[in-house]
């Protein structure tokens, strides 16, 4: 508060515990109207039908189809195209740009030929949700700023870094710790959906 503000406060205000509630309440208030922004402002930046903007849409595809395919158990027939987007409500053209990425990159394995088809292995199930996002979006969504600043760090921080450095830890760690194969257990067991 400017200091004429204070003085003009202080003359209508002549008990000084009764200014210094004031500007306690004062502050308070602005607090919340902070909070209650930035709680709207990353509302709106990560609820996918409003914005879209937490995950591409290829990372989204990217996730359930690998999901998906950690369903199915291993040893059993390669999964091929067709079944992998009828599974999660993709388009196959795009699933399929998505799925060579993710063959290149060595998170799943791919074989050509009447019997071939998509599969992945064991040691692959254990992949963590971060690393599929890392290969289709980087890692923009766990370093960058949330107001799109080209310097924004501890000592140069946007209006929002620390809160939103929060929110970004906490994504990254549930990302971190949450394997495919963690994932596929929620769909094996009805108690998730890859689509509605």
């Amino acid at each position: 508060m400017p200091l004429s503000t204070q003085n003009k406060l202080k003359g209508s205000l002549k008990d000084p515990d009764s200014f210094k509630i004031h500007c306690r309440a004062q502050n308070f208030f602005k607090k919340i109207l902070q909070d209650i922004f930035i709680f709207y402002y990353f509302s709106i930046t990560f609820d996918p039908s409003i914005s879209g903007t937490m995950f591409s849409k290829a990372c989204k595809y990217a996730i359930n189809a690998m999901i998906y395919i950690s369903t199915l158990p291993e040893g059993s027939e390669r999964v091929g195209l067709r079944d992998i987007s009828k599974a999660i409500n993709s388009p196959e053209a795009f699933t399929a740009k998505i799925l060579q990425v993710l063959v290149r990159e060595n998170l799943l394995s791919s074989i050509k030929g009447p019997n071939g088809g998509f599969e992945i292995h064991e040691e692959g199930r254990k992949t963590q949700l971060y690393r599929i996002v890392q290969v289709i979006d980087g890692d923009q969504i766990f370093t960058g700023c949330a107001l799109g600043l080209e310097k924004c760090a501890e000592d140069h921080p946007c209006a929002v870094h620390n809160k939103f450095k929060a929110i970004r830890e906490h994504l990254a760690g549930m990302m971190l710790t949450t394997s495919l194969e963690d994932m596929a257990k929620g769909i094996q067991d009805g108690t998730n959906f890859l689509k509605i």
